[in-house]
């Protein structure tokens, strides 16, 4: 039999079962058997084949080889490596202690799990004891990172000590060693530093070691240096120092940034083998993304002569995050192309976003398919979470629920997702139920979970499930770790929304020194939807900082307290101050223009939208509103007509443009279109036509739309509907039908049903009618003056002037002042106002000289004759 060669390969005998075992055992005139079977552990270490190991080692204590040193550090190292713990401190056990070869293989199989960190410490203060066994630059390389796992800077300290005692500080591997410990400890400046000059010779994991360390402590411009000083030294970068220094320069000022990463990506060209490198390529694709240089991207990334799964997930992640869902997709779709590489969890998890931006559910189910089909992504959690995020996002709820009942190892992030589906979607009782079965399955909630109830606790408005929540953060001390007071923020905001302002300022208050510009603006928010202007004024005055939330709350603040001039200041300071008006600012100043019925500052508005190109069809249909409140029917027609994507919004406002300007038969010509359209009407565009046909007179295609609401729509019929219905009856002169609906009605009738009702009892002279009418509206709004008014105008029309005095009496008995009317007019950009009994306007003479003469005119005769003469003149 031939002799077999001493230096096999390994992997030759990694499959060898007891036959190959005893083939080794008859051997026994080969002297180098030992090298042999030394050979085989390395192999059975590399590929973890841990039963062929035992076997050997079987066979090594029937050989009597076990006393041999080298194969007994080969098996110490291939149970260390195949993480059998329990075998090599037994054969640890075994073996004497004197060699700190040894010692290290034990330390290193320890330090490869967390578990063990302790153990390991220990180990190493057991080997000061050895005799003859002392630390070595390996040992220390191995402890230290389990210190920073540990999080003990002491421990890594006194290790620290016994290297300079020991004459190992200027050692490179120790140097690099000790330079990670104090870097990843937080210790970059003073220690890491310190431990990386102190390094005799520096190699180039000295240099990653200590680039590495400041950038990962955020100091990105020393990192940058220390990147730059290495250039000017003997030591090359190579493609791990590129890969860390690029993230480094993306992190910086981003025309700067570009700079830096062009004349690395400059030096690489420069070298061969940095440029074929692709993890160098990869690196520089993530970085041209990360600055949102995407052409450069593609450039490198199409260049590129090899690519890697790394490589489409830096392309397909990149893309995604800057915003290009279509063309991440589209990378998605070329990797399927090739057919190559398959798509990892790390693809999928980058893809799935932009798929749900794209509302592109036939793709995500398709993924869904391929993970379901692969049981390694299948199991995979994050791949699982990623999955219920796309559904809850494409708004399919019950996919969502169902992808998350089968993640088959379910997280914290797993419920956080699926619960803010439910949120968001305001699925009541599903939320409910599943909070309780995630505390019956021992899950903590962390600040996510808590912002997700919140959430949901105001969709509700449940004021008493927002205290209780409110009390669980405080028990949970999520209020208390919060450096951003983030979860204190949507508490306040909660109890703002849900209208008890008084818990929301304790909590304004308990911040104090936490408080940040979203606290200020929350604050203000709930003033300002209380009614509150005051108030929310008070806390806009002591604030140091303010965005364009604070301003746009404030416009709005002053334009619905009726301070017009005050809302357009803030207005014009928000510009002076350098700030975008977006379409909330526009949408804040509206009714501004409203109010004062300026038709030149409501064009400038709407100027200004169509310039910025804000694409937003709330702020048209509202300024549509304007324009009609303004009296400019015609500008509102030809702004929706312009309008392509005419929603229901627009509907609704251009009806009830028409209503406002008694343009019946348009706005049921506009409202038969929509239905034409196939837009489905709800009750606000309903109650705009019915009072179109109210001030138009068409009672029957009134009464014909009244009932379609129930019997077409299937909707039931509001107050305001019923009031608009009697209106309508009421100014068609169908006084006593319009009196026997509201006796009839289902719902008991509110003041503005019977004001209805008494404005037309005035109108056509129905004083007995008017007087039940009075009655009933004088019990239910008793400090109305408005109603004391109607009706004695009502008695005054009918020359009842007993009653007349009857309702002076009252209204004197009850200290009511009516009001001086008040009228205003812009002229020429100029707000010209008028109240009853002020002649103080500087063209009164005119005015009134006018006024004279319309009054004449008026009072002239109509003569017949005179028309046909004319006719007969237009005609010739």
């Amino acid at each position: 039999m031939s002799e077999p060669k001493s230096s096999i390969s390994h992997g030759r005998y990694i499959n060898c079962g007891p036959r190959e075992v005893l083939k080794i055992r008859s051997f026994t005139g080969f002297g180098h058997v030992h090298q042999v079977i030394a050979d085989i552990l390395k192999s059975c270490a590399a590929f973890r084949t841990i039963a062929v190991g035992r076997a050997l080692h079987g066979c090594v204590v029937k050989l009597g080889l076990l006393s041999c040193q080298s194969l007994s550090k080969a098996l110490l190292n291939m149970y260390s490596k195949c993480g059998a713990q329990g075998d090599f401190l037994k054969l640890f056990g075994q073996m004497g202690t004197s060699d700190p070869v040894v010692w290290n293989i034990v330390l290193s199989g320890l330090a490869g799990s967390k578990f063990y960190d302790g153990k390991v410490i220990g180990l190493f203060n057991a080997m000061h004891v050895a005799n003859g066994a002392k630390p070595t630059p390996v040992t220390f390389a191995i402890l230290l990172p389990v210190c920073v796992r540990l999080g003990d800077l002491n421990g890594g300290k006194r290790a620290h000590s016994y290297v300079i005692k020991s004459g190992l500080g200027t050692h490179t591997l120790v140097g690099n060693a000790l330079v990670s410990f104090y870097a990843k400890c937080g210790s970059v400046l003073g220690d890491a530093y310190a431990a990386f000059n102190g390094i005799s010779d520096k190699d180039v994991v000295s240099w990653h070691a200590i680039i590495a360390g400041f950038s990962e402590n955020m100091f990105m411009d020393f990192a940058f240096r220390l990147f730059k000083g290495m250039l000017k030294g003997q030591v090359e970068p190579n493609s791990v120092t590129i890969m860390n220094i690029l993230p480094v320069c993306a992190s910086l000022d981003k025309n700067f940034s570009y700079l830096l990463g062009k004349e690395i990506h400059c030096y690489i060209l420069r070298r061969a083998e940095l440029g074929e490198n692709v993890n160098v390529c990869n690196a520089l694709v993530s970085f041209y993304l990360r600055i949102g240089r995407k052409e450069d991207a593609d450039s490198v990334f199409q260049r590129m002569e090899s690519r890697d799964l790394v490589s489409w997930n830096t392309i397909i992640a990149g893309y995604a995050s800057n915003g290009e869902w279509l063309k991440a997709v589209e990378f998605f779709h070329e990797l399927l192309s090739t057919e190559i590489i398959d798509p990892g969890s790390v693809t999928l998890i980058s893809v799935l976003p932009a798929c749900a931006q794209l509302q592109n559910l036939y793709l995500g189910k398709a993924i869904h398919g391929y993970v379901l089909r692969h049981p390694c992504l299948y199991e995979d959690t994050n791949v699982g979470n990623t999955l219920v995020s796309f559904y809850k996002k494409c708004n399919n709820i019950k996919a969502a629920y169902q992808t998350f009942l089968m993640i088959t190892s379910q997280d914290l992030i797993s419920w956080n997702c699926v619960l803010g589906a439910f949120a968001e979607n305001a699925y009541r009782t599903q939320f409910q139920e599943l909070l309780r079965m995630m505390f019956k399955e021992g899950i903590r909630p962390d600040s996510v979970t808590i912002l997700t109830i919140i959430q949901h606790c105001v969709t509700f408005s449940r004021l008493e499930k927002v205290k209780e929540t409110h009390s669980y953060a405080i028990k949970a001390g999520f209020l208390m770790v919060d450096s951003e007071p983030t979860t204190a923020n949507a508490i306040l905001d909660a109890y703002s929304k849900c209208g008890d302002m008084e818990y929301a300022f304790r909590i304004f208050q308990s911040l104090a020194e936490q408080r940040n510009l979203i606290t200020f603006n929350s604050m203000i928010s709930g003033y300002v939807n209380s009614g509150l202007h005051d108030d929310a004024i008070m806390i806009f005055n002591t604030m140091s900082d303010r965005d364009l939330t604070t301003w746009n709350l404030m416009v709005r603040a002053y334009a619905e307290k009726d301070c017009p001039e005050q809302a357009l200041s803030l207005f014009r300071e928000l510009q002076a101050q350098g700030m975008k008006p977006d379409a909330v600012t526009i949408m804040s100043l509206l009714p501004v223009c409203a109010h004062t019925a300026s038709f030149h500052l409501l064009r400038q508005c709407h100027g200004y939208m169509i310039r910025v190109s804000f694409d937003d069809a709330r702020l048209c249909a509202a300024i549509l509103d304007v324009y009609a409140k303004c009296g400019s029917i015609e500008c509102a027609h030809r702004l929706f007509q312009s309008n392509f994507h005419k929603d229901l919004v627009m509907f609704t406002s251009m009806v009830g443009g028409y209503a406002m300007h008694g343009m019946g038969e348009e706005a049921l010509r506009l409202f038969s279109y929509m239905l034409e359209l196939g837009v489905k009407p709800d009750h606000v565009i309903i109650t705009a036509v019915l009072s179109a046909c109210a001030h138009a007179g068409l009672v029957d295609e009134g009464l014909n739309i009244f009932y379609s609401i129930e019997n077409v729509h299937g909707m039931k019929p509001t107050m305001e509907q019923y009031s608009c219905v009697v209106d309508l009856l009421a100014r068609g002169g169908q006084i006593s039908d319009a009196f026997s609906l509201v006796t009839r009605l289902p719902i008991e009738p509110k003041a503005s049903v019977w004001g209805s009702l008494l404005g037309a009892c005035r109108t056509h002279h129905e004083v007995e009618l008017g007087r039940l009418v009075a009655d009933r509206l004088f019990e239910i709004e008793a400090s109305n003056l408005g109603n004391y008014v109607v009706m004695s105008n009502l008695y005054a029309a009918d020359a009842r002037w007993d009653g007349v005095m009857e309702m002076r009496k009252l209204m004197k008995t009850r200290d009511f002042i009516k009001p001086a009317g008040c009228s205003w007019i812009e002229v020429e950009r100029r707000k010209n106002v008028f109240i009853a009994g002020d002649c103080s306007h500087p063209q009164r003479s005119s005015i009134y000289h006018m006024l004279h003469n319309l009054d004449q005119q008026i009072k002239q005769p109509f003569l017949f004759d005179k028309i046909d003469i004319l006719q007969a003149a237009l005609y010739c």
